[in-house]
């Protein structure tokens, strides 16, 4: 399976796609605002991460708007907030057959080009 889970307006998002040519390659792409990510997809997801919170973005608006930095969450609340609103999700995700790769950290971004060039 190749699929990303992005958002249109995210200007991060559309450099990685853009630079790393993935709009020109056979992706699935699913615009998370436009189409809600399942409860099915996300499980999939921490299924290949090995947590939700590793798919949960800290630098979503309502991270600190909600309050969330003061509170512990768990597992449970990342998956529930991640399901709740869209921007939690920290993208892109890229699933490329069985591997993922998750946000735009460098180190993220040259794993997700040594697999691209393989």
């Amino acid at each position: 399976m190749k699929k990303i889970y992005h958002l249109t307006n995210c200007t991060t998002c559309q450099a990685i796609i853009k630079e790393t040519e993935l709009d020109k390659m056979a992706f699935e792409m699913q615009n998370i605002k436009e189409e809600k990510i399942t409860a099915e997809q996300l499980d999939a997801l921490k299924s290949m991460t090995g947590s939700f919170e590793s798919l949960f973005s800290r630098r979503a608006l309502k991270y600190k708007e909600m309050g969330l930095k003061n509170k512990k969450l768990e597992e449970k609340d990342y998956r529930e907030l991640i399901l709740k609103e869209y921007t939690f999700l920290k993208r892109p995700v890229i699933i490329m057959d069985n591997k993922i790769f998750v946000g735009s950290e460098k180190k993220n971004l040259a794993e997700l080009k040594t697999a691209l060039s393989e």
